[in-house]
C-alpha cells in the first residue's frame, strides 16, 4: 500500500505571511515545512509493514497504547498540526455565532470564561504540548491539555473527546516572534482562530451522535 497516498501531508490553507502579525512567515515556513514534515515522514515509516498501514488514523489513535512510541509521538505530530494549522485564518474580528457559541455558554458562562479557560490549559501546560476545546461522549463541551504529541482521540487521554480547537504550545510554534513569553503567543492565537471551521466541526461531532 501506498502510505503516501492514504495519509496526505497537505499544504497550508493560507500563505505562509496569511497569520501576521499574530504568528509570522518565519515561523510558519520552518513549523510546517520542516517540522510537521518531519513528523509525517517519520509516521510513514514507523508504520510500514504493519497492518496499521490499511488503518484508519483514529483507529490508530484508539489502540495507540499497543504501539511503539514512535508511533504514538509522529502520528501524533502528523495529526495535530494538519489541524491547527486547519483552525487557523487570516486575521479579522469573528467570533463563535450560533449553536457553537450557544454551547459555549452554556459550558463556560461566557465566551470570556472559556478564553480564559483555554488560554489557562495552554499556559499551564509543563513542557511541550496542546491545549485543546472537545466535545465528549455526551455531546458537551470541555477543555483539556496533552502533553508532547497526544491527543485527546488516544486510548492513553486522560479525558477522550472530539476534537473542535486546538493550539500548540510547543515552544517552536511561537519562539522566534515571542521568544519565552508563551502568554504573550497564546494572547495572539485568538485573532487567528477560525470559528467557522471550529462551528462546522462542533456540528459534525454533534450529527455522530444521532
Amino acid at each position: 500500500m501506498n502510505t503516501k497516498n492514504k495519509f496526505e501531508f497537505q499544504p497550508l490553507p493560507y500563505s505562509y505571511d496569511a497569520l501576521e502579525p499574530y504568528i509570522d512567515k518565519l515561523t510558519l515556513e520552518i513549523h510546517h515545512d520542516k517540522r510537521h514534515k518531519a513528523y509525517y515522514d517519520n509516521f510513514l515509516n514507523a508504520i510500514k509493514g504493519t497492518d496499521m498501514e490499511s488503518m484508519d488514523i483514529k483507529n490508530i489513535f484508539s489502540n495507540i497504547s499497543k504501539y511503539p512510541m514512535a508511533v504514538r509521538n509522529n502520528s501524533g505530530g502528523y495529526f495535530n498540526h494538519t489541524f491547527y494549522w486547519k483552525n487557523m485564518k487570516a486575521p479579522g474580528s469573528e467570533l463563535p455565532t450560533g449553536k457553537l457559541s450557544e454551547a459555549i455558554v452554556k459550558s463556560f458562562s461566557s465566551f470570556e470564561e472559556f478564553k480564559k479557560q483555554f488560554s489557562e490549559a495552554g499556559k499551564t501546560r509543563f513542557g511541550s504540548g496542546w491545549a485543546w476545546l472537545c466535545l465528549d461522549d455526551k455531546g458537551s463541551l470541555f477543555i483539556c491539555s496533552t502533553p508532547n504529541q497526544d491527543n485527546p482521540l488516544m486510548d492513553i487521554a486522560d479525558k477522550k473527546g472530539i476534537p473542535l480547537l486546538t493550539m500548540d504550545v510547543w515552544e517552536h510554534a511561537y519562539y522566534l516572534k515571542y521568544q519565552n513569553k508563551r502568554p504573550d503567543y497564546i494572547d495572539a492565537f485568538w485573532n487567528v482562530v477560525n470559528w467557522e471551521k471550529v462551528s462546522k466541526r462542533y456540528e459534525t461531532g454533534l450529527n455522530s451522535f444521532k
